[in-house]
């Protein structure tokens, strides 16, 4: 990821008082998870199909 510029997408149920959201910025072959309130920490990174799992099962349950 090094040198690497993403582009980082807040989730629409995010309220708008700024606490407790997440961001993701995709690339082709991996998804980036951080926290927005302290976007200073390094990022979590994930394969495309790990998130796609994960999404699957926060929408199963």
């Amino acid at each position: 990821m090094s040198g690497m510029q993403l582009t980082w997408f807040k989730s629409s149920y995010s309220g708008t008082a700024g606490d407790n959201c997440v961001e993701v910025a995709v690339t082709e072959q991996t998804v980036h998870v951080r926290d927005s309130k302290d976007v200073t920490r390094h990022p979590f990174t994930v394969s495309r199909n790990g998130w796609s799992q994960f999404v699957a099962f926060l929408e199963d349950n």
